[in-house]
């Protein structure tokens, strides 16, 4: 009998969940993820520093302010990083919007543009990203106004049933709900600190949403993400896709036992309809969910933060380069 992993890409779209080339390369995924935190991690790996030093020198070709190049840095790289993932993996990659956007459509909007353009220039075609954005209210808004010029997106920090049907609403291609930090908030919550992977509430919020889905004939996919354990992969296998980290791929991997189809459209269990999301239900839904309310400013934060560690690296890196080169001189 094959691995779990191996039985598992039979039943679900398996992504990989990292911006490091060399895990891709090793459990050869169809689609990979990336966000600011993965990118800070892979910019701290002396592997990737010709990467960042390429993104600064295009991006001093730009020329504009002090601003505009460390902008235009960070998208380079981002893009840099995409188009080399892109080299080993069939499918597609997830670029991320800057976090700080989040609450801002039009910004969001204009930004995934330009990604987009960046990736035309080393010849990716849009077909093969799609573009990250949280799942806020203007965060989903932007990506109905991007789905409608032909740019992909996956609607990221995800936690609410509502925030899911508002993103089918919208006609989003995918969303990403996160399964593991809706576990997280339990535990801290309720005091307890096991849940079966049948009982853990992360897996029966995506399950619940899968289900919605597939009983009302939505197109936007399912793609479970942030995972504690293989646990709550294995009651997620049959979800559309399953965005998975190397550590945990690894473990599946190595286990040969039988794995068992959960999700599909034929199980797909009866789900009252959701009433249409408008702006003030969004809103107010998001205010009677603490967990998800919490998690997603969590989240933004947390990107946020991650963003600026990785600027203060590329200026540091700049800085020294600027001074080297002016010693030479």
């Amino acid at each position: 009998m094959s691995n779990k992993l191996e039985q598992l890409r039979t039943m679900s779209t398996v992504v990989a969940d990292t911006g490091e080339l060399n895990a891709i390369k090793q459990y050869a995924p169809e689609d990979a993820t990336t966000n600011p935190s993965l990118l800070y991690k892979v910019a701290q790996n002396p592997e990737y520093t010709n990467i960042i030093l390429d993104a600064i020198e295009w991006a001093n070709t730009q020329g504009g302010s002090d601003a505009q190049r460390l902008e235009n840095t960070l998208h380079k790289f981002a893009v840099n990083i995409g188009y080399e993932i892109l080299q080993v993996i069939p499918g597609r990659v997830s670029t991320e919007v800057d976090a700080h956007l989040s609450f801002n459509t039009d910004a969001s909007v204009k930004q995934a543009q330009r990604l987009i353009e960046l990736y035309q220039q080393v010849g990716i075609g849009r077909e093969r990203i799609l573009i990250k954005i949280a799942s806020t209210w203007e965060g989903i808004r932007a990506a109905e106004i991007l789905e409608k010029q032909g740019i992909n997106c996956n609607l990221t920090l995800l936690f609410s049933f509502t925030q899911a049907v508002a993103c089918a609403e919208a006609g989003v291609t995918l969303i990403s709900p996160f399964v593991g930090r809706i576990l997280d908030w339990n535990k801290k919550h309720t005091g307890r600190d096991h849940y079966p992977a049948a009982e853990d509430p992360g897996v029966l919020s995506v399950t619940r949403i899968y289900n919605y889905y597939k009983q009302f004939g939505y197109d936007t996919i399912v793609m479970g993400a942030s995972f504690r354990n293989t646990g709550e992969i294995e009651e997620l296998a049959g979800c559309d896709r399953l965005t998975i980290s190397p550590q945990l791929m690894e473990e599946l991997q190595q286990d040969q036992d039988k794995l068992l189809i959960k999700l599909s459209p034929q199980r797909a269990s009866k789900i009252e309809r959701h009433e249409p999301v408008t702006e003030a239900v969004f809103r107010w839904s998001l205010n009677e969910d603490a967990m998800a309310t919490e998690k997603l400013a969590e989240g933004i934060r947390g990107f946020a933060s991650d963003q600026q560690k990785l600027e203060s690296l590329i200026l540091d890196m700049d800085n020294f380069n600027a001074h080297q080169n002016k010693a030479v001189l």
